[in-house]
């Protein structure tokens, strides 16, 4: 059996290479513009797509890694990643670019992303959490590594070089990583859960079609797509409220505000993930995300009220990434251990797909209605109201829905064995 440690590790490189697509996109549309002649609301479709591809379609991609196994889809996923921005380096018009860079670009990164999540709460039933949180923070803060290559690529070579260079390199690590990824025995993880944890499923794995049935479900569904809109309105946004906000020219430290504020939230957005996974390990998933979403409520807050003043800007935009990346290892360790292992990857995919409505919401639905008030701060009032919201629903209704299912299904399934064990006795 390869250690599981070392699965963490694959699956950390897979999540690096699947993060560039959609953290260092921001790069590309000044230079694509120019060479497509196109505007930036036509460019920026290009992103969307990407995002709404990657979650759509998550459900059909968590089902065939769970049907064909994590390496061979994962190959395939790194390999489509790549090849994406092989080919959208050679697109000459805008429909080419939504094919390559959106569509084809969506379709690898959703398979490695839903693939890893799967994997990793397969791998670790006893820290769940933490595992997520490491994989996941490898997609936060991966571009972190070719940012700046890519930047100077861009600059003394062009934007057909640097997506054609780093395609190729994205598709060798991607494939290559993949290669040792191994899907668990059974029975081969740890038997127990960490004695602090939130309540865990009790053994039964349920199919995607039982889980739809459940009113838990829908509920972790709608808090997930009010937290992925406050986050992606965010990151989406930021340039655009930063210029509104009169801060567009601002120097902070020495160094240009934006640019600054985008790499400290890369860094936050990444270190959020393994450190609140780890915290719901230990003091429990629903206690962990009323903490978490009340500290982005809050520093959302103090972001409005001091938005003139450029350290505090940037600081804050730091603490209110920290307090929205945590989603992506709460919401699927939650989601596993309430309704099972089996076909973790595949339940996930439809409770990701909440990502994919958070990024229509937080993007051109934020954009109109920050157009029709000509302000960002009704903007800002319903994504704090949200995050407020959703902080509450955590403590109020999910953890005594959670409790009450997760009770029931133990008496359900003692029930069940309990004639087994009279006909063996006697």
């Amino acid at each position: 059996m390869p250690s599981r440690w070392i699965q963490l590790l694959l699956g950390l490189v897979c999540m690096i290479v699947i993060s560039s697509p959609q953290y260092v996109w921001t790069l590309f549309t000044q230079p694509l513009m120019g060479s497509l002649h196109a505007s930036l609301a036509q460019i920026q479709i290009t992103f969307s797509l990407l995002i709404v591809v990657q979650t759509f379609l998550s459900p059909c991609q968590g089902f065939v890694v769970d049907k064909f196994g994590p390496r061979a889809l994962l190959s395939l996923g790194g390999a489509l990643t790549g090849l994406s921005w092989v080919v959208a380096a050679r697109a000459s018009t805008i429909t080419g670019l939504y094919l390559a860079y959106g569509l084809l670009g969506g379709i690898g990164t959703g398979i490695v992303y839903i693939g890893v999540i799967g994997h990793m709460v397969q791998w670790f039933p006893d820290r769940r959490g933490f595992a997520t949180g490491i994989a996941a923070a490898g997609y936060g803060m991966g571009a972190i590594l070719t940012t700046f290559p890519i930047s100077e690529t861009l600059k003394s070579a062009g934007h057909e070089q640097a997506l054609a260079r780093y395609g190729l390199i994205f598709m060798a690590v991607g494939v290559l990583a993949a290669q040792g990824l191994r899907t668990p025995i059974q029975n081969s993880q740890p038997a127990t859960l960490g004695s602090r944890a939130s309540a865990s499923h009790t053994g039964v794995s349920f199919t995607p079609r039982e889980m739809l049935r459940t009113t838990i479900f829908w509920l972790m569904f709608v808090m997930m797509t009010m937290m992925s809109t406050a986050g992606l309105m965010v990151t989406s946004q930021i340039a655009a409220f930063t210029r509104d906000f009169g801060m567009a020219n601002a120097i902070v430290f020495g160094l240009p505000l934006l640019p600054l504020a985008l790499s400290l939230d890369r860094i936050t957005n990444g270190l959020t993930r393994p450190f609140f996974g780890w915290l719901s390990d230990q003091i429990g998933r629903e206690n962990t995300m009323v903490i978490a979403f009340t500290l982005e409520g809050t520093a959302m807050t103090a972001w409005l009220f001091t938005r003139s003043n450029p350290v505090v800007f940037v600081v804050m935009s730091g603490v209110v990434l920290f307090g929205w990346g945590e989603i992506f290892s709460l919401f699927p360790s939650t989601l596993t251990d309430t309704f099972g292992t089996r076909n973790a990857t595949t339940n996930y995919g439809f409770l990701y797909m909440a990502q994919g409505v958070g990024s229509v919401l937080g993007g051109p639905v934020a954009a109109l209605v920050h157009d029709a008030f000509r302000s960002w701060i009704p903007v800002f009032a319903i994504i704090i109201a949200m995050n407020f919201a959703t902080a509450l629903l955590a403590g109020l209704a999910l953890k005594p829905m959670r409790r009450r299912w997760l009770a029931s299904r133990a008496v359900s399934e003692a029930v069940a064995a309990t004639p087994h064990t009279a006909g063996s006795i006697s």
